[in-house]
């Protein structure tokens, strides 16, 4: 049974620093295939497990995420990177696949 309230499914890529995370959103915003480019950042670079999932999260409730996190989520676009948050984790870059809003 799921618990009420709002779910989202998104991937992410977690760094240590800003400058890191700048390098990498810059890969992002300039490439053609930018999705398979994220994946791939994820896969190289992320410090969370979920790299190995190339940082997919899978579906998940939005209290389950850091509220910077979950706030981040329901905020950007769907289906795009064009910014990264800093979490008490690290630094965060997120592409949103789909959510209920």
């Amino acid at each position: 049974m799921r618990v009420p309230g709002r779910y989202a499914h998104a991937r992410h890529i977690l760094v240590g620093n800003k400058s890191q995370a700048q390098a990498i959103l810059d890969e992002i915003l300039k490439s053609k295939k930018p999705l398979k480019i994220f994946k791939k950042m994820a896969k190289d670079y992320s410090k969370c497990p979920t790299s190995e999932k190339k940082g997919d999260l899978g579906e998940f409730h939005e209290k389950q995420m850091d509220p910077k996190f979950s706030s981040q989520v329901w905020a950007q676009e769907l289906e795009q990177c064009s910014c990264f948050i800093k979490t008490k984790f690290g630094y965060h870059l997120i592409w949103v696949h789909s959510r209920d809003d």
